[in-house]
């Protein structure tokens, strides 16, 4: 018997850098949470601050695996998300995309629990369409070395779907687009992060590329905003929702806007584009604005000056 309201809430990659900020977000709600994570790319730093909050039990564990627990909600982030970290591996980056999600869904299917699936823009692969929204297929090579990552999520995203059809799961899916903030990983690969620790470094910023490739950046709290609406929306919202910021950017632009804010004397050092990277990535967010009333708020100028404030206390300790 069930002795409070509290949701009981499983967060799969709970350590990394989105999951320990929807850790704290729905601990503040009043939830207790469940924190899972093999700190493959998460760390225990990133939730430190959370351990002796009696509401939130961290567990580490392989989602590849089984996993039996009593939950009422599960979201799922786990797998690697830089380049770095899911080519290190990339058989165990796949397992962890599709057995994963069959692990997950085969709990929720179990527990009666809400599910919700951290997919990527990474399905839309190097798109053809511009901005890409939802019914877009993609345009994603299977057999590159980026493929573990995208095929992994789009199988996902296959499972999630079939897992409602067919045993009426009750799932949320989001296409997250490029995001940053404070507990990124310094050296995961990922563009703001690389720009940031190169500018406060003083090294050379380097662009892959000539530069002329765009992005649009998502602050972290926008982003978990949007996963929050998505979870507490109506059954009938399955998704997939693309969830971004849709102010597209070059990554030049980028560069030269970290440097302003950091200074010091660091060049623009221009290397080859690795193989598959796209050359445009821009959310259609109309759905998102629809079905959940959700846009981003905060202005890449705000967002770049909390997360080079946070990397500023990381790197000096």
């Amino acid at each position: 018997m069930r002795i409070t309201n509290r949701k009981r809430v499983m967060i799969t990659g709970g350590a990394g850098f989105l999951g320990s900020h929807l850790c704290e977000r729905l601990l503040n709600e009043g939830n207790d949470v469940l924190c899972v994570d093999n700190f493959y790319s998460g760390t225990k730093d990133n939730v430190a601050h959370l351990v002796n909050n009696p509401h939130f039990e961290l567990m580490r564990h392989d989602v590849t695996f089984p996993l039996y627990v009593e939950v009422d909600e599960i979201y799922n982030l786990a797998c690697p998300a830089s380049p770095i970290h899911y080519q290190r591996d990339p058989v165990q980056t796949t397992k962890t995309s599709v057995h994963g999600a069959i692990n997950v869904l085969g709990l929720a299917k179990r527990t009666g629990a809400r599910i919700f699936q951290a997919s990527t823009s990474e399905v839309y692969g190097d798109p053809e369409v511009h901005p890409q929204e939802e019914s877009y297929w993609g345009r994603v090579n299977p057999i590159g070395i980026r493929s573990c990552y995208d095929e992994g999520k789009r199988c996902a995203e296959t499972l999630f779907f079939d897992y409602h059809r067919q045993h009426r799961v009750k799932i949320k899916v989001a296409r997250i687009f490029n995001t940053y903030g404070p507990r990124m990983h310094p050296n995961d690969g990922r563009v703001v992060s690389n720009f940031i620790v190169q500018a406060l470094r003083g090294e050379d910023i380097t662009i892959y590329g000539d530069g002329s490739q765009t992005r649009s950046f998502c602050y972290a709290d926008d982003l978990i905003e949007g996963f929050v609406r998505l979870m507490a929306s109506s059954d009938s919202v399955t998704g997939p929702i693309n969830l971004g910021n849709p102010v597209e950017f070059t990554i030049k632009e980028l560069a030269e806007a970290v440097l302003t804010k950091v200074g010091g004397r660091s060049r623009l050092v221009f290397k080859p584009l690795p193989q598959d990277d796209p050359r445009q990535r821009r959310p259609d967010i109309a759905r998102a604005q629809a079905e959940l009333g959700w846009e981003p708020r905060v202005q890449l100028d705000a967002g770049l000056e909390k997360t080079i404030h946070y990397f500023k206390q990381f790197l000096q300790s």
